[in-house]
């Protein structure tokens, strides 16, 4: 059988197997380990081997366990009620604005952890139910929830731009920084909609009572805006360091991880249970990542020792199509691979195999990190099957149906694809930053 035909059949082989239900990481690590035993008989565990080591070695991955460690121990702690507090007060009179105070939410949630999903848990427990309770409409509020919380993977301290910095050897604060211009302004085209939607259609976002208004005193209010500066200390804390060269990635993550849990201490809400609680989440989370890492590294290495990198490069060049062309064909296969898996596993598997290509076409390769990071956004709430929309489900009260979740993110992926179509027409949206730190 030729190579080609191999490599192919390994991947229809582990598509397969995703499709059925498994998890992740035993469908890509079985199909690998598979493979390579009858390619190469007993001495083929060597290759998925040395890519286990390869991982081991990966010093910057210890940033994984701090980041998340941090976001659940602010949210196990309640300081992300704090936060939702202040922008309930300060937003609540404006059409939409407890909406728009739920994307400002996500935004500083995004730049204390770095995962979606830890947005997307907080949002539904905590801004969701206040939501429908202030009558706001169910479905522009499930697409808000959905929306603001996969600024998780694009703000810094992004968790999936440090695992794209490890796959194509980019310097991961200068990832950061990119990411960080692009993540706000996406921000900003969900607050515009959002104030746009509600002047054309007030009662899908009312106003706080003007009763409730007025029982919040001037200086409660001010009170109330020292929650949004915590997660600025905390983020400042870690990321001025790190850029200015003061500390490696690892020690900063290691910083940010103790503030916050400092955080909690000096407001009187680190308890046995919120420790135990905030190990225990970022345990199992910390694995889940490694074994899914761990099994597409094995699987990526007997994949490349066929010769399937080169041959999916010939099938692009091929097509007859221009480097813009190529680009705009991988990110749309990135959005098609979303709707059935998560924006690790998508990274771990298909990057590996992009990344060599999108160098060779001539383009910046960090500049590609952050279009990568904006189409896996736009993947993972595409219908039918978005990874994000089976989580909203998942958290969403019985009154919100998967109908009402599937509609509500089709005005957001608009929104979405907007800001990647500007991030590629203008690519110092994403370089200018960077560049003024680290320079040209």
């Amino acid at each position: 059988m030729a190579h080609e035909m191999i490599a192919l059949v390994m991947f229809a082989g582990m598509m397969l197997m995703l499709m059925t239900g498994q998890r992740v990481f035993a469908a890509i690590g079985f199909v690998g380990a598979l493979a390579g035993v009858l390619l190469w008989g007993t001495g083929g565990v060597t290759i998925p081997f040395s890519a286990a080591m390869k991982l081991m070695k990966w010093y910057p991955l210890l940033t994984l366990p701090m980041f998340i460690f941090m976001g659940y121990v602010l949210s196990e702690s309640r300081i992300a009620d704090d936060l939702y507090r202040m922008f309930h007060v300060w937003m609540g009179p404006v059409r939409g604005g407890l909406a728009i105070g739920t994307i400002g939410l996500m935004v500083l949630i995004s730049a204390m952890n770095g995962l979606s999903v830890a947005g997307m848990a907080i949002g539904a427990t905590i801004a969701l139910p206040e939501l429908l309770r202030r009558g706001y409409d169910k479905t522009m509020v499930t697409g808000v929830i959905q929306a603001g919380s996969s600024l998780g993977i694009l703000v810094p301290p992004s968790v999936v731009l440090v695992l794209y910095a490890m796959i194509a050897r980019q310097p991961v604060g200068q990832l950061w920084l990119a990411g960080a211009l692009p993540g706000l302004m996406m921000a900003g085209l969900f607050i515009l909609y959002i104030a746009l939607r509600c002047r054309i259609q007030p009662e899908l976002g009312p106003v706080l009572p003007a009763a409730e208004r007025e029982g919040i005193s001037r200086r409660e209010k001010i009170r109330l805006l020292g929650a949004g500066i915590l997660p600025l200390v905390i983020f400042m804390t870690m990321m001025v360091p790190f850029v200015n060269g003061w500390t490696s990635l690892v020690e900063s993550s290691a910083i940010g991880a103790m503030t916050a849990f400092l955080a909690a201490v000096v407001k009187g809400r680190m308890t046995r249970e919120v420790f135990e609680n905030s190990v225990r989440s970022t345990l199992a989370i910390s694995c889940m990542f490694m074994w899914i890492i761990l099994a597409a590294l094995a699987f990526g290495a007997i994949f490349d020792g066929l010769g399937a990198v080169r041959a999916i490069e010939g099938v692009f060049t091929n097509l007859g199509l221009g480097p813009w062309g190529i680009l705009i064909l991988m990110q749309l296969s990135f959005i098609v691979m979303g709707t059935f898996l998560d924006d690790t596993a998508m990274l771990v598997i298909v990057a590996p195999l992009y990344v060599p290509l999108v160098d060779q076409l001539g383009f910046d390769l960090i500049w590609y990190g952050v279009l990568y990071t904006i189409t896996t956004q736009i993947a993972y709430m595409t219908p039918p099957f978005g990874y994000n929309l089976f989580l909203m489900r998942a958290m969403a009260p019985p009154e919100i149906g998967l109908k009402d979740i599937y509609r509500s993110i089709i005005p957001f992926v608009l929104v979405m694809a907007l800001a990647l179509a500007l991030v590629m027409v203008f690519p110092q949206i994403a370089l200018w930053l960077p560049g003024q730190v680290y320079g040209n």
